[in-house]
């Protein structure tokens, strides 16, 4: 494991008051890590830096082609005064498995981890302490060789920064409104589906907004092959509890594994509930709503934790889940895993590290 270099701002911003309205993602700290990767030194010259823009050439590579990765995590104060992250480990194992598909040196997850607690550790009187809020940590690896040629590049920057963030919905915990979108697609099997890229939320975007034309929060992909099986959310994984059972898109390649997603399930079967990682077709989905076998169906992700969902729209039909308001599954798992990345219930899987 490298040493981390640390310079700290002379110029420290003011931060965000207790029970300010933080949005989400619109506010960063004072530092930020940095990393650099070459084919000489490999990853090298970890530094914490004062926040500031970064200079790259007009030909860097990312530019144009795309090459990039990013991942999404959160850090949290507890009321005794730690800071916890929430499963760094299964974060960071992500990243390399996105950077192996898009041709990106893997990162050392000693490095990656200790850059990140060293970032939050230094950066900890941001945490925010209200309701629903908390720190949210945005790694990332962008491709820096001036070049216009197709390849993969052959220097990277690592980036590490900080938002302290409020709910990533503004309706917090209210139901929303799920579009599924049977026109655009985002990703197929074999892509670049399962990777956290730019590419798969920029080819979101266009559905996105026809999403929110109709009053719809997000978009429910397909599959971008027959067009019948339900895959992610734009910004979620998706569950649904069908006659009793909990039942999730199994992962095929062409969804992301959710840090979030594989909480749920554990925590399901650990409650003695059947879970089902299988196909859903949006024709299954619709029967099951028409018959009220549809009991409860839900989101879960970094940024929103769990997000329970009150409509679902597919062509002309609309589908209102159970009552339109929180099933109890629904609850069960957002007060669970908020109260372990919060430290108010007692962590008996092992899911959170402690920075300080």
């Amino acid at each position: 494991m490298q040493e981390i270099k640390v310079h700290l701002t002379a110029a420290p911003k003011e931060k965000p008051q207790k029970g300010a309205k933080l949005g989400f993602g619109k506010i960063f700290t004072d530092h930020m890590y940095l990393m650099e990767y070459s084919p000489e030194k490999g990853w090298h010259d970890p530094r914490i830096e004062p926040y500031h823009a970064i200079s790259l050439e007009p030909s860097a590579m990312v530019f144009h082609y795309g090459q990039e990765m990013f991942e999404g995590m959160k850090a949290y104060r507890t009321e005794d005064g730690r800071v916890l992250l929430f499963r760094p480990d299964k974060n960071i194992a992500r990243a390399n498995n996105s950077n192996r598909r898009l041709c990106i040196p893997e990162i050392p997850e000693d490095d990656f981890l200790a850059g990140l607690k060293k970032l939050v550790e230094v950066d900890q009187d941001w945490i925010p302490t209200d309701p629903g809020t908390s720190l949210y940590i945005r790694p990332f690896v962008i491709a820096t060789d001036p070049f216009l040629g197709v390849r993969p590049s052959d220097t990277y920057l690592f980036i590490i920064i900080l938002s302290p963030s409020g709910a990533y919905y503004e309706s917090g915990l209210d139901p929303v409104k799920i579009w599924i979108e049977d026109d655009y697609v985002r990703a197929v099997r074999g892509g670049i589906g399962e990777a956290k890229t730019g590419g798969n939320y920029v080819a979101s975007l266009k559905a996105q907004m026809k999403a929110h034309d109709e009053g719809y929060s997000q978009v429910l992909w397909l599959d971008g092959v027959e067009r019948k099986y339900i895959e992610e959310v734009g910004a979620m994984n998706i569950f649904f509890k069908i006659n009793g059972k909990v039942v999730t898109p199994m992962l095929n390649g062409s969804i992301l594994p959710g840090v979030t997603r594989a909480s749920c399930i554990d925590l399901c079967k650990s409650w003695g509930m059947d879970v089902e990682e299988r196909r859903i077709s949006v024709d299954e989905l619709v029967e099951a709503a028409k018959s009220g076998a549809l009991e409860e169906c839900w989101g879960s992700g970094t940024a929103a934790v769990i997000s329970p969902v009150g409509h679902l729209r597919f062509e002309d039909t609309v589908m209102q889940i159970g009552n339109g308001g929180i099933g109890p599954v629904s609850q069960k798992l957002y007060d669970t895993v908020t109260g372990i990345q919060t430290g108010k219930l007692e962590d008996t899987l092992g899911w959170t590290v402690q920075v300080k």
